[in-house]
């Protein structure tokens, strides 16, 4: 056996990889790091996890001694790892929202409009007034929003199912009224006639939390519409998604059901380039599971899709913080968008808007400033 064991590994093992060891300045180090999914992030090391049952073995592995590692694995288990990594330094192909292009080299926002009376944070504040709705949405637009997020909706705990027609009655004009601006939208939905509406009123993705397993036809709509997709993990895909009976480990558990749906909507005809992922915080997870999988988020590269991510003024901010208020949630908002950002996730959806938006200039002007540092002779 060697020292580190990768020879070891049970053939059966199921293999994940996280990058870490995030490097500012990777001109510094020449040949010691990797780009990360064509951001402007580079790390040193990979956090090589394989799973045999419920046993998890740990061992990191720098990027210089790769290849030599990875030579020490098993077949199945070297062909598994070598795919990972390709996934993880893979640049992201920019998305095409009708006309527009979405570059993924750099964190984008999506700024949530939500059209109901009852959801968590913002339940009312646009829902019944299209002027200020739409007003609302071009002013996301204008702080830097890349993507504005429309649902007719509330998925919070505990709230009530909504017909599919009160659906669009409260999604379809601030849509259609977007559309004349040339603004790149996504529908929140797991509603086939929904997601039907929404695309032929100018939306250009379809966001489902049920990663299109509520609705029988919502695949085949996806599929038609060309629409770039986004898949949501949730322990529940019934009325309530929050249902759940617990995790034996969150992170992967999560990874393997984003992984089938991938499959699920290659086998469909959907491009990979059109989808991407969310581990669904909030949604039949308790604090220690969100807070396991935002620490561990870069494992989702692995996937080889772009990372939506979620934490604007959730429940779980509340519970850090001496149960603020969802109105007062804004600083654990903003810190815990960066720290998706700095693990490389391409979206991040948010209430706040400007204030994410100038967390992630200072980022960038930072970011800016390492890789340009002389390299060290």
């Amino acid at each position: 056996m060697t020292e580190n064991g990768l020879d070891a590994i049970d053939v059966a093992a199921r293999i994940y990889l996280r990058p870490m060891h995030f490097t500012e300045s990777p001109q510094q180090h020449d040949g010691q790091t990797l780009r990360l999914a064509g951001t402007m992030l580079w790390f040193s090391g990979v956090e090589l996890i394989d799973k045999s049952g419920s046993k998890f073995q740990r061992r990191i592995i720098p990027v210089s001694q790769w290849e030599e590692a990875v030579s020490l694995l098993p077949q199945a288990a070297a062909m598994r790892a070598n795919e990972l990594l390709a996934n993880i330094t893979a640049a992201r192909t920019p998305l095409q929202l009708g006309e527009r292009a979405i570059r993924l080299d750099q964190p984008q926002v999506m700024g949530i409009m939500n059209m109901t009376p009852d959801s968590f944070s913002d339940g009312g504040d646009n829902e019944g007034d299209l002027d200020a709705a739409a007003e609302a949405a071009i002013a996301m637009a204008s702080a830097g929003a890349a993507i504005i997020d429309i649902g007719g909706e509330s998925t919070r705990p505990g709230a009530a199912l909504v017909w599919e027609g009160d659906e669009i009655k409260r999604v379809e004009p601030l849509i259609q009224r977007l559309a004349l601006s040339g603004t790149a939208m996504s529908i929140d939905t797991r509603k086939a006639a929904v997601m039907q509406s929404a695309i032929a009123g100018g939306a250009q993705m379809i966001n489902d939390i049920s990663a299109f397993l509520y609705d029988d036809q919502s695949l085949s709509v996806a599929y038609k519409s060309g629409a770039t997709v986004a898949v949501m993990h949730a322990p529940s895909q019934k009325s309530d998604p929050h249902e759940n009976d617990g995790y034996d480990d969150v992170v992967t558990e999560v990874y393997d059901f984003l992984e089938g749906r991938i499959a699920a909507l290659l086998a469909a005809g959907i491009p990979k380039e059109k989808i991407i992922v969310d581990p669904g915080l909030g949604f039949g997870k308790s604090l220690a599971d969100n807070m396991a999988i935002i620490n561990n988020l870069a494992i989702y590269h692995g996937l080889g899709c772009p990372i939506l991510f979620g934490a604007s003024r959730k429940r779980m901010i509340g519970a850090l913080s001496k149960e603020a208020d969802a109105d007062a949630r804004l600083g654990g908002s903003v810190y815990l968008a960066m720290k998706a950002v700095e693990q490389g996730a391409q979206i991040i959806r948010v209430h706040d808007v400007p204030e994410t938006m100038q967390a992630i200039h200072v980022w960038r002007g930072l970011r800016d400033a390492a890789l340009t540092a002389p390299a060290v002779l």
